[in-house]
C-alpha cells in the first residue's frame, strides 16, 4: 500500500486538474490549484479534504475571481510536514508561506470547518489583510462535554503510533467507510463524491496528517483573540451540519461586532458540495459589498 496518495493515479482524473500545480515553500511540497483572474481568493479545506473539495465553487468563482487552493500540509497531494506545521498557528504560518511563493494577497479569504480558523489565525497574525473572512461550518469552538475532554488526549495517544493510520486507511479500502463517514456529516453527496474522498482515505500518509492536525489542534488562543479582528467575518451555516453544531458559529459570532451569519437551508457540513452555487453567491456578494473588482 503506498503511503501517499499518487498523482498519475489518484490524481489522474483530479478535479481542476489543469489548475494544479506544484510549488515549494516552507519545506515542503505543495498542490495548489489557481484558476481565473480577478481579486483572489482563498480556499482553505478541512481536516481529511483536499482541493477536490472545492471541484464545484472554484470554477464559478474563477468567473470574477483568482482562486487559489492548496491541499493543506500532508493533505491529498501536498508533501509530508514536520508534525509542528500540523498545529493552528504552524498550518497558518506555512499557507502564509505559499502564499509569498506564490506571490498572492488573498483579497477574501475561506475556510470549510478546520480551515476556517486557519485563515482567521492567519487574519488575526496579519499575515494576509482580506476585506472578510467567510467561514463555511467553521470549526470555530473547543468540542464541549465528556467528548470533548476526551477527544484530544485520545487523538494525541492515537497520534503517537505510526500504525493508527496505517489501520484506518486499510478499513478505507472498503468504500463503503467512506460513504458512511460523509453521510454522517449530514449532507447529501454523490458517487463521484465518494469515489474522490475514498481515495485518500485509503492513504495512510493523508489519515496520519488528519489526525495529526486533531491531536495538535488548540482553538482557545485564537477564541480569546478573535475579539481583535479587523475584517468582516462572515459565517455561513448548514442548518443540517451534524459535524459541526450550527450553534457553535453563533457563538463564536458574539466575539466579533457585525459579524454576519447566513443560514443555508436543508444542507450539512459539506454545504459548499452540495450546493456550490448558493455557496458562490454569498462569497460574491461578499466582493461585491466591499466593490472588489470583478465582483464590483
Amino acid at each position: 500500500m503506498n503511503d501517499a496518495p499518487d498523482w498519475n493515479t489518484d490524481g489522474a482524473d483530479w478535479p481542476n486538474r489543469a489548475a494544479s500545480r506544484f510549488v515549494e515553500a516552507a519545506g515542503i511540497t505543495w498542490h495548489v490549484q489557481v484558476m481565473g483572474q480577478g481579486p483572489a481568493v482563498l480556499l482553505l479545506h478541512g481536516t481529511g479534504a483536499a482541493t477536490h473539495s472545492w471541484r464545484d465553487l472554484a470554477p464559478i468563482l474563477a468567473r470574477q475571481f483568482t482562486v487559489v487552493a492548496p491541499d493543506l500540509p500532508g493533505h491529498g497531494f501536498t508533501g509530508k510536514p514536520p508534525n509542528e506545521m500540523l498545529s493552528l498557528p504552524g498550518m497558518a504560518r506555512a499557507v502564509s508561506a505559499l502564499l509569498k511563493a506564490l506571490d498572492v494577497r488573498p483579497a477574501i479569504a475561506v475556510g470549510h470547518s478546520a480551515g476556517a480558523p486557519v485563515a482567521l489565525r492567519m487574519a488575526l497574525d496579519h499575515a494576509i489583510d482580506p476585506v472578510a473572512v467567510v467561514s463555511l461550518n467553521g470549526a470555530l469552538m473547543p468540542m464541549r462535554g465528556l467528548v470533548g475532554m476526551w477527544f484530544k488526549p485520545i487523538a494525541q495517544f492515537m497520534a503517537c503510533w505510526d500504525i493508527v493510520p496505517r489501520i484506518f486507511a486499510w478499513n478505507a479500502r472498503d468504500r463503503r467507510m467512506a460513504e458512511r463517514l460523509l453521510t454522517g456529516t449530514g449532507s447529501h453527496v454523490d458517487e463521484h463524491t465518494i469515489d474522490l474522498y475514498h481515495r485518500l482515505f485509503k492513504r495512510p500518509r493523508h489519515a496520519a496528517s488528519a489526525l495529526g492536525m486533531m491531536a495538535r489542534w488548540d482553538l482557545t488562543p485564537l477564541l480569546r483573540e478573535l475579539p481583535r479582528l479587523d475584517t468582516d467575518l462572515v459565517l455561513v451555516v448548514g442548518e443540517n451540519d451534524t459535524t459541526v453544531p450550527p450553534s457553535d458559529s453563533t457563538r463564536a459570532g458574539t466575539l466579533c461586532p457585525g459579524t454576519r451569519l447566513v443560514t443555508l437551508p436543508g444542507l450539512g457540513h459539506l454545504a459548499h458540495e452540495e450546493d456550490a452555487g448558493a455557496v458562490a453567491e454569498i462569497i460574491s456578494d461578499t466582493g461585491r459589498s466591499h466593490q472588489l473588482g470583478h465582483a464590483a
